[in-house]
């Protein structure tokens, strides 16, 4: 059940797209499934208020992505956006990673994984499955050539050649199951290069050896986590439902839950050149912590914005972005 409820919170705040019924007169037969028709995204003088899920630096160029294969711009820090010139897909895009200022990688819906060499002003489809929408959440590059995309029902695919091909993943089954079926919300690597992903059921998936292996860390929580980040001295942080946060000093084999002072649910994490750490959350909230993320404190916008992403400006400012767009700083 907890399966079920995580998944259904998570496709809510996302904007999973809404499975379409053909209606049908009873005395016909059922018309034939409609073939999926890959489309690139339209150019919209409203893209700027549109929900965006993820956002990440590409030099010094801030890059956004959401719903309907909206990718925003920014060359003056967040000042202002404008939409990239070509997107392939028209479907939500949940995720973006850039290795350098021209290479990066976006993922999404219908399992899309598009690729910029020009700093995100064009895209190219590297990816996607026309037969089932398995969206993909999360994605990590650790060189311009080896990468990982994680989503829906332990969905875990690799590449070795910058995204030309990809491979998919056979995770093991979780502990006491049968099948690895847990959706798969975030990953991200330490600097000693293990890897990890936040998932459901307060599991973390971990893998020290590059991706060959992978094993199950239980946290000792029971809901799901969105979000993950691997600080500089090495601390590990996951973050999700109703404003959790555990903390792990010894690479993930054992964690301890974080003090938070809200209880809306984490949607990402950042840690800021200060050192500090800034994770935001639904209904408008920013979490705060100067003590390596032991504890956080926080604050809620008045008009309660769920809060999607965050980046860091070039003047070391938390840049917010929301279900209606990027929030002015």
């Amino acid at each position: 059940m907890e399966k079920i409820n995580a998944s259904l919170r998570r496709s809510a705040m996302l904007g999973l797209l809404a499975l379409c019924c053909i209606s049908q007169a009873a005395d016909q037969a059922p018309a034939p499934k409609p073939q999926l028709q890959i489309l690139p995204a339209e150019h919209s003088s409203a893209a700027g208020s549109t929900q965006i899920l993820a956002a990440t630096r590409a030099g010094k160029r801030i890059v956004a992505v959401g719903d309907h294969g909206v990718v925003l711009l920014s060359d003056d820090d967040g000042k202002s956006y404008r939409q990239a010139r070509s997107v392939p897909v028209s479907s939500t895009l949940t995720a973006v990673s850039f290795v350098d200022a021209s290479t990066g990688w976006a993922v999404g819906h219908w399992g899309a994984i598009l690729k910029t060499g020009d700093g995100g002003e064009s895209w190219q489809l590297q990816r996607s499955d026309d037969k089932v929408d398995q969206p993909l959440f999360s994605l990590y590059f650790k060189n311009p050539q080896e990468g990982w995309a994680v989503g829906l029902w332990s969905l875990m695919l690799h590449t070795s050649d910058g995204g030309a091909t990809w491979s998919s993943i056979r995770l093991p089954p979780p502990p006491g199951a049968k099948k690895a079926d847990r959706n798969l919300y975030a990953v991200f690597a330490d600097a000693k290069g293990a890897l990890f992903v936040a998932c459901e059921q307060g599991r973390v998936i971990r893998s020290a050896d590059g991706g060959n292996t992978w094993n199950y860390v239980e946290t000792g929580y029971a809901g799901s986590f969105w979000s993950g980040v691997a600080l500089q001295d090495g601390a590990l942080l996951v973050g999700g439902l109703r404003g959790t946060i555990y903390r792990s000093a010894d690479g993930g084999d054992s964690w301890q839950a974080s003090k938070t002072s809200f209880k809306s649910s984490v949607t990402a994490m950042l840690q800021q050149p200060d050192k500090s750490v800034v994770a935001v959350g639904l209904d408008g909230v920013t979490l705060h912590s100067v003590d390596d993320g032991l504890s956080f404190t926080g604050k809620q916008r008045t008009d309660r914005a769920a809060l999607t992403a965050v980046v860091d400006t070039q003047a070391g400012a938390a840049m917010l972005f929301s279900s209606n767009g990027p929030l002015a700083q």
